[in-house]
């Protein structure tokens, strides 16, 4: 049975100084019993996430990365960096896909330089408004996990998010069922990629406008195992009643 999963992308938000109160707060309210919680900060904030909540039993990650261990890339950081100050990281974003043009191949690239230094990968697919109207939102997830999966032998160490792009930040969650559906597909894809031993045990998340009302309904479904949240993820008290709200029922 897979871990379940809570991870609170921040994105591009909070300053260092703001962070801290809101590292402190998360540390006194999580985790809880039956959730893996993760916190996914801007890099500026890693090393003070990684002091604040050291020994607390909340994860960091970082929200990417660059596949090269270093090199001429101003501005840029590698897996070999981040891997001092967290142990999971969000790789394809559709943020990163849409607005930075990164291809699933070199998403694959990133896979494989973050398993090559320990980190977990949460590693995010979904389709365009456009391609679940023309009926693809199935072919081009499993398309995009297929190519940023390639060459990885053991995904054991391996999260993946389902997060329907028209869904991010609109408000316009993807009702549970049609989250399930797209989560079967994911699940059916690893099992054609690693077996069905090995894909058994891969958490799916959902990602797209959870919050503390809706997240029950996604973590009930059979194949979804957490969330990739975003905005819910500012407020701290929000983001803990939202975890409380995910733990597996039965």
């Amino acid at each position: 049975m897979p871990e379940t999963i809570i991870a609170g992308n921040w994105k591009m938000n909070t300053t260092v100084s703001s962070a801290e109160p809101a590292l402190r707060k998360l540390r006194a309210g999580l985790p809880v019993d039956g959730v893996t919680s993760v916190v996914c900060p801007p890099f500026v904030s890693l090393e003070l996430a990684m002091r604040t909540l050291s020994g607390s039993g909340i994860e960091v990650g970082a929200q990417d990365m660059r596949p090269e261990p270093a090199g001429a890339l101003t501005g840029e950081v590698s897996a070999v960096m981040v891997a001092e100050l967290c142990t999971y990281v969000i790789l394809g974003h559709s943020e990163r896909r849409q607005m930075f043009g990164e291809s699933s191949e070199l998403v694959n690239s990133k896979v494989l330089s973050a398993l090559s230094h320990d980190l977990s990968p949460i590693v995010c697919v979904g389709e365009r408004l456009s391609d679940r109207e023309g009926g693809r939102a199935g072919e081009v997830v499993t398309e995009q996990l297929r190519a940023s999966l390639m060459g990885v032998s053991d995904p054991s160490r391996i999260a993946v998010a389902y997060e329907p792009i028209w869904a991010i930040g609109t408000g316009l969650a993807a009702g549970a069922e049609e989250a399930q559906e797209m989560a079967t597909a994911v699940r059916t894809e690893l099992g054609s990629l690693f077996g069905a031993e090995g894909a058994r045990d891969v958490p799916v998340l959902y990602g797209g406008s959870v919050n503390a009302s809706n997240v029950s309904g996604f973590v009930d479904m059979p194949d979804i195992n957490g969330a990739l949240v975003g905005g819910a993820s500012l407020e701290p008290e929000g983001f803990i009643k939202l975890t409380e709200s995910a733990v597996p029922r039965g």
